[in-house]
């Protein structure tokens, strides 16, 4: 064949009609065994590729959804993405996938762009989204679910939990261990790590000792070298008095950890370090990191869930589902 297999040839070489073909690609579950199997090996031997447009032009279904994340190597998306993969497929979608590189006005060009494939649905990471992208989202008549944090006024659909919180605990935490001369450090700055930051200010405000806080913050990208290369800049900024570091992820953990062996510094007793997000590492390094623990692979698979029981006219929960998060503590603390 010198040409684009099309539908009517599925059918002629599977020996059924176009109908069927449309309803083994469109509603396998409504198709006799015997018959799936021989359309699917008809287009296997084409070599057919189904016309996603055409299809949900004739369905109303597209049979896509749209995700957008900040960061592909970041493995805390990977996680929620590896829920987000485990819900679809008993639901026959395919995932279609955005990285706005922590952008906002990416994440608008990304969205304008997902919207004109006619998602089923779209998963987004945070609450930060433009106007006009909130905009967009209203009115596409899709379901949206807003990921990884709560917000009191989201598109459509909110999982995620407290950000502040979580950093007010762990702050909490590191004064209940009797350290006073905390030090925060912070990449990217993303709002959730803003948030962070604010749980960790609050938190030595409301202490009823006097403590002390040091504070240092970087719009560049997290690495654990450059945990590292903040915990040295705490320590001189305190003259080397800080006695404990809260670090806005694990991989600057990490990086304070290695740089205060380095030092010759001995965690906990010299310095304490604690984390966020509690990573593999986190817990194999020696001494273990202290963190925090959210279900991100869970809130992947149930946004896919929410979405899919939105899309069938099923009642789903309108309030923000928070799904709460654990402090950690290990030896570093």
């Amino acid at each position: 064949m010198n040409r684009k297999p099309n539908l009517k040839d599925v059918a002629q070489l599977a020996g059924v009609s176009a109908i069927t073909v449309s309803r083994v690609l469109t509603n396998p579950e409504k198709v006799s065994d015997k018959l799936r199997h021989q359309v699917e090996t008809a287009i296997e031997e084409l070599g057919y590729i189904r016309n996603h447009a055409a299809s949900a032009l004739a369905s109303n279904r597209s049979g896509v959804l749209a995700v957008i994340i900040p960061s592909l190597s970041n493995i805390v998306f990977n996680e929620v993405l590896q829920g987000v993969y485990s819900a679809v497929k008993q639901h026959q979608l395919q995932v279609i996938l955005g990285d706005c590189h922590y952008s906002p006005l990416e994440e608008e060009k990304l969205i304008t762009t997902l919207l004109s494939q006619s998602p089923e649905g779209m998963i987004l990471t945070g609450t930060d989204q433009t106007d006009y992208a909130k905009r967009l989202l209203k009115n596409a008549g899709i379901p949206v679910v807003q990921l990884m944090e709560l917000t009191e006024q989201p598109i459509d659909l909110n999982i995620g939990f407290s950000h502040l919180a979580a950093g007010l605990d762990m702050t909490t935490h590191l004064l209940q261990q009797g350290y006073r001369k905390l030090g925060f450090i912070g990449a990217r700055m993303d709002p959730r790590t803003q948030q962070r930051l604010t749980g960790f200010k609050q938190a030595i405000a409301a202490w009823p000792d006097a403590c002390q806080s040091y504070v240092m913050t970087t719009p560049q990208s997290s690495s654990i070298k450059l945990g590292g290369q903040l915990l040295q800049a705490v320590l001189a900024e305190s003259a080397g008095q800080c006695d404990a570091v809260f670090c806005c992820n694990d991989d600057l953990a990490l990086g304070a950890l290695f740089e205060s062996k380095r030092m010759n510094l001995r965690v906990p007793q010299d310095l304490a370090i604690c984390g966020f997000n509690d990573l593999e590492a986190s817990a194999l390094v020696e001494p273990g990191i202290s963190s925090v623990a959210s279900p991100r692979f869970e809130m992947g698979k149930q946004a896919v869930e929410l979405l899919v029981a939105r899309s069938k006219g099923e009642a789903v929960p309108t309030a923000p589902i928070d799904v709460g998060y654990q402090i950690i503590r290990r030896a570093s603390t």
